[in-house]
């Protein structure tokens, strides 16, 4: 399982270029980065960064009224390609989700992001303790621990409502 990086870390990390390129801060709360992203129509979202340096973010795409989940990881190589597909299943406390993720790159790092139409979604990610990516192959892309993400994805929301 991927571990949060210390707060002292994840501050000083946080002036990496990848880390927070374009958005803008608005807190912190319980683990997580509360940022506005301009991109996505100035939607918030949480974003938190591991030992390993991958980065997770959750938030709204304002322009197209939708949630998304991205993963950053430089490990991936050449692997994930941008703009292509990959179906992918949350299992969030073995509560079962299929996605199509999209492969990206963010500063030539690769990464993934899943959009999806169903409020619900970030409900079930914020109600539930473990998150577990399976990849097309049924392989474990990721697992994380979600505590705080509720307390996180609330001030999420807040911030969505102000930016309104």
């Amino acid at each position: 399982m991927k571990a949060l990086i210390s707060g002292v870390a994840l501050a000083a990390m946080m002036a990496l270029p990848l880390a927070a390129k374009g958005l803008v801060d608005k807190g912190f709360a319980s683990g997580w980065n509360i940022m506005m992203d301009p991109q996505m129509g100035n939607g918030c979202l949480i974003q938190t960064i591991y030992e390993d340096q991958s980065v997770v973010r959750i938030g709204y795409d304002a322009l197209n009224n939708r949630g998304y989940f991205v993963v950053i990881d430089k490990d991936w190589g050449n692997a994930v390609k941008k703009g292509e597909a990959y179906p992918v299943t949350f299992d969030l406390d073995g509560e079962m989700f299929d996605a199509t993720a999209e492969g990206m790159r963010i500063e030539h790092v690769p990464g993934a992001i899943v959009f999806f139409d169903d409020p619900k979604f970030l409900d079930a990610i914020a109600a539930k303790k473990h998150m577990t990516v399976f990849g097309t192959q049924g392989h474990v892309v990721m697992k994380i621990d979600l505590a705080g993400t509720a307390d996180a994805l609330k001030h999420a929301r807040d911030c969505q409502a102000s930016a309104g």
